[in-house]
Order: structure tokens, then sequence, then C-alpha cells
């Protein structure tokens, strides 16, 4: 049987062009001298490199493969599996997933049963274990850099600050995981993404660096550092985002991708020079949150059955519009992921592509290549779409095409800057579209915000005041029961944990489009709206904290309430 294996490897390279059958007899000539794998004696040998044969291997195997280069370890998995087992099963521990109860490992042979038996008892079957291939120099040299390390964020401080490490003189090349500070950026990054940032700021200050993490949409400071670290720590983090290093007076974007706690992250790193050195935030990017069934959202059962019938339309244009960081992108890609199938070309346009999807052709705005929006758009029209997603309408030219596209045909999704969905049809007549062109080609109108969600375990009961029940719009005989943030260990004592949305959708008609030819003032459109069931992101955001879902502070600050006050 491991003879035929051995062949049957054999002829899947020669097939796949990777040796020759020259070069697989001399291997299996060797082998039969030294008794060692095939796989490891094409290494040997020089005909293949130690990368291509792991892939090799995870086809034939069927196996998904571990880059150990761009992968970060958790630390909670490698506390599970101590060094000497480690090195002896040649596994590596990656990710804990305490959801799922998973543990996911990198091993040179994941069909290694007496090794896989061997990690289940030591972890007591407390988890499910998934292996990942990876090459066996990869799995020591990372044994190596992470075993015998601090790499806890405290820890990694305490031995920078007692002086055991030569600070001046060390090594930033990517890859040499032992040094303090680069293990301290992987530790600041694993800790964002564990604790659901959507964003790291790394701020210097005239004696400090101060680190923030966006989290449900909220700042918040999670450490500061002494400003010596800070030089150290911007040449690993613009190595890590194939950024110029030498430069540091002028603005640069970066893009890298790390695997953390056994998930991919895309991260897009932003650099600006300050008073007091480079400021850098970056955005994560997690492509499992990224891409959300339309139906998860949070959206109410009417709107999304709103939603879903401007969505069934063929042709014409939807606008999506709200603040920076209100899930514009989300709810376009959860959108997008719904109709994608393989009878329809759908086109995008971003800046930047944020999540990959499957069978989608996405292309991202570049000043490099000198594509823009406009030129985008006439490019796209010409590659036969069915529907074509542009990030954002900026000015005339950008509006002028979209609704080009919108007329010759297409279904097409963009986003506006502008408060709520009424306020789309002033902003694109002041851009100078006609209000001819946008009668008729308008789908709908959306806004949306996001609003915090209480913690379930620590969420206070209180009785509603007068002041408050008519803010909600309660009747003197609902019950007066609504809920405030207190704090608890579970929500890190903010009261607060994950986000929903609220959402005001405006599907036009031939009486809406009567009203937009003749100009009509913004008081019209919304009378005219409300009595076709319109629903204001106001009432909307009312509704969840009537539900119980949030509280009244939040929505106040996401959402004018004060039209709500008589």
């Amino acid at each position: 049987m491991a003879g035929q294996n051995k062949q049957l490897l054999g002829q899947q390279l020669i097939a796949q062009g990777l040796i020759t059958e020259d070069q697989l007899r001399i291997a299996l000539l060797e082998q039969k001298q030294s008794g060692l794998l095939l796989g490891k004696i094409l290494v040997l040998l020089g005909f293949m490199s130690e990368r291509v044969l792991q892939e090799a291997l995870a086809e034939k195997l069927g196996h998904e493969t571990a880059d150990l280069v761009r992968m970060i370890a958790d630390p909670q998995a490698i506390r599970l599996i101590p060094k000497e087992l480690a090195k002896r099963l040649l596994v590596l521990p990656l990710g804990l997933n305490a959801h799922t109860q998973q543990l996911t490992v990198a091993m040179a042979n994941p069909d290694n049963l007496l090794a896989l038996d061997q990690l289940r008892m030591q972890i007591k079957d407390q988890y499910q274990i998934v292996p990942l291939l990876a090459a066996e120099s990869d799995i020591t040299h990372a044994i190596n850099q992470y075993y015998g390390f601090e790499l806890s964020i405290d820890g990694i401080l305490h031995e920078i600050e007692t002086g055991e490490i030569d600070y001046a003189s060390q090594s930033l090349s990517a890859g040499e995981y032992s040094q303090p500070v680069v293990r301290l950026i992987d530790a600041l990054l694993a800790d964002a993404a564990t604790r659901g940032a959507s964003d790291v700021h790394f701020e210097p200050e005239q004696s400090f660096v101060r680190i923030r993490y966006r989290i449900d949409g909220v700042l918040r400071q999670v450490r500061s550092l002494h400003k010596t670290y800070w030089p150290a720590m911007v040449v690993r983090l613009k190595v890590l985002a194939s950024m110029n290093i030498a430069e540091t007076r002028a603005p640069q974007d970066g893009r890298m991708s790390l695997m953390l706690s056994g998930r991919s992250l895309d991260f897009r790193v932003s650099a600006h020079p300050t008073t007091w050195g480079e400021n850098m935030v970056l955005r994560i990017l997690d492509r499992q949150q990224g891409l959300v069934p339309l139906a998860s959202l949070g959206i109410s059962a009417a709107n999304l059955a709103l939603l879903q019938l401007m969505i069934a339309r063929p042709e014409g244009i939807i606008l999506l519009t709200g603040p920076t960081g209100s899930g514009k992108t989300t709810t376009l890609y959860s959108i997008l992921n719904q109709i994608n199938s393989l009878d329809l070309n759908i086109m995008t346009l971003e800046d930047p592509v944020e999540y990959p999807l499957p069978m989608v052709r996405q292309t991202s705005i570049n000043d490099s290549s000198k594509l823009d929006f406009v030129n985008g758009i006439r490019s796209i029209l010409r590659q036969d779409p069915d529907v074509i997603l542009i990030g954002e309408i900026r000015d005339h030219a950008s509006a002028e095409m979209a609704f080009r596209a919108a007329m010759t045909g297409h279904q097409v999704y963009a986003t506006l800057h502008t408060g709520s969905a009424l306020g789309v049809l002033p902003r694109l007549l002041d851009m100078g579209v006609l209000p001819d062109v946008l009668c008729g080609n308008i789908i709908g109108m959306i806004a949306q915000r996001l609003v915090r969600i209480l913690c379930p375990h620590c969420k206070e009961a209180y009785e509603a005041d007068a002041f408050e029940q008519t803010l909600l719009g309660l009747s003197s005989d609902a019950p007066r029961t609504l809920y405030r943030a207190s704090g608890c260990p579970q929500c890190e004592h903010q009261g607060y944990q994950g986000r929903t949305m609220v959402m005001e959708l405006l599907k036009t008609d031939s009486e809406l489009d009567e009203l937009i030819a003749r100009r009509a003032t913004a008081h019209e459109l919304r009378q005219m709206a409300q009595r076709k069931g319109f629903v204001p992101l106001a009432d909307d955001a009312c509704r969840l904290v009537r539900s119980g879902l949030t509280s009244l502070d939040e929505i106040g600050r996401v959402v004018d309430l004060t039209d709500r006050v008589h």
C-alpha cells in the first residue's frame, strides 16, 4: 500500500509538471537506501521546494494548508500543547475557537492517526482537532519561535522594560518573531481581533504612544507605551503592510493578510504624518463578519420585505447612505451575496475592495493606474454587466455615469453621503443631476446606522418616566419597562455587547417620481412617504428600545430624536 501511495504521489507530481520521470526514478532509488519519505527526498535532492510539495500533498490528501510565515499563533492554543510534545509530533497549535470548540493545529502529516490520538489525550478531548498541512521545516522554525518566549502583551512589555533585550541593535526583518517588538505587534493585533475591534489606532504623543481599539463603533484606549517603542513598531507595521519604511513625511496606504486565532484577517493600513511622528490606523477586515446573510443583519421584518422587493427590480439604481462606519459595505455585500449566481455578471468598483466575493468581478479604484469611478464605470459598461456596484458617488461626473448605467438596463448599487434617505434627492440635485433623470431610475433609497446592543448579562430594568414614554410613543396602557446599560466583566464593563442595524427605506413609485420631477420641498416628500408607510430611522431605533435590545441613551447617540419631542 505504501509503495502504491509513493507511485501515486510521484505520478501526480509528474502530471502537474513539478518533476520529471527521471527525477522520480532517482528519488525512488534514494528512498530504497535511506528509507525516508518520498516528498522529503525530492526536497533534499533540490528537485522541488518544500512549499510546492506541501501544496501538492494538500491537493492529493484533501487537506487545507497553513502558511506559517503569514500566520500568528494564538497564545491560548500554544499553552495547551507542551513544547516537548509539539517537537516530538511535529505539530504547532495555531488557533482556539471557544464557540465551535475547535483547536486548529499545523501538522507535517495530518493523516498521522497516532499523533492525533496523542494530541486528543493531551487536551482531554475538550476540543475537536482541525489539522492543517504545513511544511516540516516551517513547523520546526515556528515551534522554536513561539515556545519559550513571552506572548502576552504585559509579558512582552516587561521583557522590553527590564532591559533584557538590546533594544537598539535588534533586527526587524520579517519572520524574526523572537524579537519582542515583533511579538508585541502580533500580540496587539491578535488581542484586537479577539475583542472584535474594527480599527486599531496607534497615536504618538510627545512622550508616549496611545493605542486605541474601535469596538462596536466606539474608541477605547487599551494601552499607553513609552515613545521609545514607537520607531521600531512603525517599522514592523510598515514591513508587514509592504510600505516604504524610509518615507516618514508623506501619507502612505498599505494592506496585509495574517492568520489570527486560526482565521484569515485582512488589514488596511494607513500612515499619516503628525507633529510627534507617524499616526497609524489599521482597519480590520474580517471576511467571516463581512459576509452576513441579509436576514441576519437585524433588519425589521417589514424593512426586510421591502428591501427584497427593491432588489427584485431588474433595472435602476438603489442608493445607500449613512456616515462612515454605519455598515453600508456589509449591507451591500450581503445583497450581492444573495443575488450572486452563475447567470448574473456582477461587477464592482470599490475604494478599495474590502472582501473578496466568489464570481464577482471586483476592481479597486487606484490613483497610480489613473482609474477613477467615472473611467471605471465607462469601462465596466463595455464588460456586459448585469449588476454594478459603485463604491461611492462623489461628484457630478460619477453621478451622471451611475445614472447612465441605470438607464441602460442595469441594476446599480451605490453609496452616497447624506443624513437620511430623503436627503439623497437634494444631494443629487445639488450635484447637478436633472430631476428628469432621477424620475423612474431610482429604485429606492436606504439610510442606516449601527446601534450597540445591551449586554444580556447585566442590563438593568427600570420604569420609563412620562418624557421617555412620549419620546418612544408608548401609549398609557403599554408596558413601561425599559433597560439601560450597567457593565460587567462579560462586556468589559461597557454595558454593551455587539451591534445591530436601524434602517429607513424609501421605495420610489410614480407618485413620488412626480414630486421629484417638479422639485417638491422636503416637507412634501416626507408627507407623501409617510402616507405610504415610510418608517423613519428614529422610529426604527425606538422599536429596538421598546423591545429591550438597546437603551434610549444609545439611540440618542446615533439617531436624531428631536423631531419626536412635541
